[in-house]
């Protein structure tokens, strides 16, 4: 395979983006990245902080084609992370969730069936197939997703698929389990509980804790996208698994464990509508391609807290915003 010459990456200063763009300035010498990223709550330049003229930084939205037009001239790579992500935002604000994953890739794939040669990668999660009680959910399986969230990303992952028959895109997708690690928003679970819990507070944990999901560090991910980018067939979609497997009881206990603190610390509120009980993939079809976690659960989140630990300066901020409301909103005592 020829070397990238230029690559654009969306959502590039989210969570799981900004970790994906640092591995590319890395692993694609040479290549001209360039970050596209709206800079919603989710977003922060701070992602990148370091990367200076290793990137070119754009400020825009994927639903802009004016835009999106221009930034796909002459590129040879699109690994698409914009998206609006979490499953409790989406049940009181669904149609931001169909613009940004459904309309916004719409975008995207109308620019890029006009881009001849182009390599696209459309970054998708284990939540569209649903629940399941055993097993695991193979890139086969039907899709059944619970939430506005999980029902967007499907639709996006079906459209996408759509323009490689139709258009000839050479696309494929990947969908991955439950990520966690450094500069995650502190409205997901790891870091809510570890950023608490340094601000002497309780944890709220949904229900029982019983529900299950696989977790992986965000840096394997992040090398299982650029495999699937590198190697990836057109049409296919990867599962892409930690094969860490825990209910969210044993994940807050952990973390107690990891700073030091008594079960005295948990709080357990009401559950969340239509929340799924476990999630489980096979990811054998992305381990052909020679992919394998390298962070075991404890040394991912020890990582992970230390970096919190290190790094109030860039939490306390996003939590002084309009997460405060959201929290009270969202995490009502039982």
């Amino acid at each position: 395979m020829k070397p990238f010459r230029s690559i654009l990456i969306t959502g590039g200063a989210g969570f799981i983006g900004s970790h994906f763009t640092r591995l590319a300035v890395r692993s694609h010498p040479g290549a001209r990245v360039t970050v596209l990223d709206k800079l919603t709550y989710a977003g922060n330049r701070a992602n990148l902080a370091g990367l200076g003229g290793a990137i070119r930084f754009v400020r825009g939205d994927i639903c802009d084609a004016a835009l999106v037009a221009r930034l796909f001239k002459g590129l040879d790579a699109v690994v698409h992370f914009a998206a609006e992500t979490h499953v409790d935002r989406s049940l009181g604000r669904s149609a931001d969730f169909l613009r940004t994953n459904v309309l916004g890739t719409h975008t995207l794939l109308e620019a890029a069936r006009r881009a001849p040669g182009l390599r696209f990668v459309h970054v998708s999660t284990d939540e569209v197939y649903g629940s399941r009680a055993r097993g695991a959910f193979r890139e086969g399986d039907p899709l059944n997703p619970s939430s506005p969230y999980s029902a967007s990303k499907a639709s996006s992952d079906l459209l996408a698929l759509s323009y490689v028959t139709t258009w000839g895109l050479n696309l494929s997708v990947t969908r991955c389990t439950n990520n966690y690690g450094p500069n995650q928003h502190p409205e997901k679970l790891i870091p809510l509980f570890v950023t608490n819990l340094e601000e002497g507070k309780q944890v709220p944990v949904y229900g029982s804790g019983r529900n299950r999901r696989d977790w992986i560090f965000v840096e394997d991910h992040c090398r299982a996208v650029d495999l699937v980018l590198r190697r990836g067939g057109a049409g296919e979609v990867y599962n892409v698994a930690g094969g860490q497997e825990k209910d969210n009881l044993a994940v807050t206990r952990a973390i107690l464990k990891a700073m030091g603190l008594g079960r005295d610390r948990i709080r357990f509120v009401e559950d969340r509508p239509g929340h799924d009980w476990r999630y489980a993939i096979s990811d054998a079809k992305v381990r052909a391609l020679g992919f394998k976690p390298r962070e075991s659960f404890a040394s991912g989140l020890a990582r992970t807290v230390a970096w919190y630990r290190a790094n109030a300066a860039w939490w306390r901020p996003v939590k002084a915003g309009d997460f405060q409301s959201y929290y009270r909103k969202q995490y009502r005592q039982r």
